[in-house]
């Protein structure tokens, strides 16, 4: 039985801003002028929506580590996931779909970006080459390369994923190729992302990352581990955001 009164979410977004600031945001990670270009806003009113999101929990904020006075915002999914879930068993248990079904992807070619390409866009590389089961081609690069770190690589492990063979590369040697989608897991490489031929769409995931000198081992790997499972996420959504094989456009 539908309970009465709408739910607390399709009240706030049935403001039209806001749902059109958090359908860009699913895209990618954006710093409140970039919204406010895309949306032709003032810049103070989506400001103001951005906060109504945040204080509700649909959004996350994440400041740049390339330049400490600019703040990426993104997509809370969990919570949104969870406020959905709600719903959807509300009105009726059988639109809650089924996660874990099979599906067959477009051969696209998609380029992890981050600044050493030792962990995050490793670790995204592994995950999409992974769930997409080698349909999507998968491939990673950093502006200031180093190895692969050994956390990195023990913690896909645990997801069943193996990275150990994955090798470190520089952005140059990818800056003439096409792909379908760039994105970039470092506010450092979205901040310096070259033009790509073809035109590919440029997704921003504003991550931290898990690399750090200081700090107990353990803690580090938790660190690493907590990575691993925003990427994951990240690259759940992105997979159910594209069109698969054998879907026309609408």
């Amino acid at each position: 039985m539908v309970k009465n009164g709408a739910p607390a979410i399709f009240k706030l977004l049935a403001n039209n801003l806001r749902w059109n600031i958090l359908g860009h945001l699913t895209h990618s990670d954006m710093r409140v002028q970039e919204l406010s270009a895309l949306l032709h806003q003032p810049q103070n009113l989506v400001s103001y929506h951005l906060h109504k999101l945040h204080e509700h929990g649909l959004i996350v904020e994440h400041r740049s580590i390339a330049d400490g006075r600019e703040v990426y915002y993104g997509v809370n999914w969990g919570q949104i996931r969870n406020e959905f879930k709600t719903t959807e068993t509300e009105l009726h248990p059988g639109l809650v779909a089924d996660p874990g079904a099979a599906r067959s992807f477009f051969p696209y070619r998609v380029l992890f970006l981050c600044t050493h390409n030792s962990a995050r866009s490793q670790m995204a590389e592994g995950f999409l080459r992974d769930k997409s089961h080698h349909q999507i081609q998968a491939l990673s690069a950093g502006t200031d390369p180093l190895p692969v770190h050994p956390n990195a690589i023990q913690v896909m492990a645990e997801h069943q994923i193996d990275i150990h063979g994955q090798q470190s590369k520089g952005l140059e040697a990818f800056l003439s190729q096409q792909f379908d989608y760039v994105i970039t897991v470092c506010d450092l490489a979205r901040e310096s992302c070259p033009t790509f031929p073809g035109n590919p769409v440029q997704i921003h995931w504003s991550i931290a990352d898990p690399v750090s000198p200081s700090g107990a081992s353990e803690n580090h790997l938790q660190t690493f581990r907590a990575t691993a499972a925003e990427l994951e996420e990240r690259v759940d959504y992105f997979l159910f955001g594209i069109r698969p094989a054998g879907k026309a456009d609408p």
